[in-house]
């Protein structure tokens, strides 16, 4: 094999690690949201970095699976959770 092969496959190799690396980090905080929208509930928890981010994601999580369209999406978006919470990982 030329020189350059090594290097193209060392790079790959560099990159597909560097995917796997990331792909397993484990978020800093869970969080759980139920919500309510249109007579049916829906409750999603998920792994993030803050707090923040937690909760928006397992809010769209929930309303995804309750909703279809995009105005039922920002609507559901919208409306407050029945319950939420984080805790640390």
């Amino acid at each position: 094999m030329k020189w350059t092969s090594w290097v193209a496959l060392g790079g790959l190799a560099a990159v597909g690690g560097f995917v796997v690396w990331s792909s397993l980090q484990v978020g800093g905080v869970r969080c759980q949201v139920c919500v309510e929208f249109a007579e049916a509930r829906a409750c999603r928890a998920v792994d993030a970095a803050s707090e923040a981010e937690g909760l928006a994601a397992a809010r769209t999580n929930a309303c995804a699976q309750l909703t279809s369209g995009v105005t039922n999406m920002m609507a559901c978006e919208r409306t407050e959770p029945k319950s939420s919470g984080c805790t640390p990982r």
